[in-house]
């Protein structure tokens, strides 16, 4: 079973070497974000992450990968044993370097293609398994504000809002209800991974630690904790 669930983005900007100097801005990012892991490892140090990719695929933790095509050659591993190298996505990555900043022993990364039903599937499966705690990595929309990567869309602002809102309350009906098609438009990562959370129950306690757009990017970390 899922004991907690912890929501983080997957920016590679969380890495300090990726994106050195001072930024107050995403130092508030990281810390939330380190929070948050520390949390999740304090009540196991086995985890399953969940992000998006082109098809669904697992990554069993006796891998390690790096940063290397992110402007940094530092490495990451998904388990403390050792691992085989080889060419990680950005989700296995993140995944890997949070692991190994909270002191978890392994991360299963399972990637999720989007389809609504197939996430839900997923969070029912992992919800039915062995104890374990779930790391749901992915970004909100890229289009907040005239200067994001995606370029600005009005209708950013309101999607984001409205993830904060059932991300701080565990309202698992609202990250179903979010919509493909809209999520899509607007650059929003995240969709799929959040539906996937929300297939594995609705027995929650939520925190919302950060939800903000300092780059243009919608990033919210929560935890969400058996009730």
């Amino acid at each position: 079973m899922i004991v907690q669930a912890v929501v983080v983005p997957q920016p590679p900007l969380l890495v300090p070497a990726l994106s050195p100097g001072a930024n107050a801005e995403l130092e508030a990012l990281r810390a939330a974000c380190r929070a948050a892991v520390g949390r999740l490892a304090a009540v196991t140090p086995e985890w399953v992450a969940v992000g998006a990719g082109d098809h669904e695929r697992v990554i069993e933790p006796d891998t390690s990968g790096s940063f290397r095509g992110y402007g940094a050659d530092v490495p990451v591993s998904l388990s403390a044993a050792p691992a085989s190298p080889a060419e990680l996505p950005l989700p296995a990555l993140v995944a890997g370097w949070l692991r190994e900043q909270a002191g978890a022993d392994s991360v299963r990364v399972h990637l999720v293609d989007g389809d609504p039903a197939e996430c839900e599937r997923l969070g029912k499966l992992l919800a039915n398994g062995d104890r374990t705690g779930l790391l749901v990595l992915g970004d909100g929309s890229n289009r907040h504000g005239p200067k994001s990567p995606g370029s600005e869309d009005e209708r950013a602002p309101a999607f984001d809002e409205a993830v904060a809102r059932a991300l701080a309350t565990a309202d698992t009906a609202a990250l179903r209800a979010l919509d493909p098609g809209l999520a899509a438009e607007l650059g929003a990562g995240g969709r799929a991974p959040w539906q996937v959370l929300a297939g594995a129950g609705d027995d929650w306690r939520a925190e919302l630690l950060y939800s903000a757009a300092p780059f243009g990017v919608g990033y919210h970390v929560a935890v969400w904790e058996r009730g």
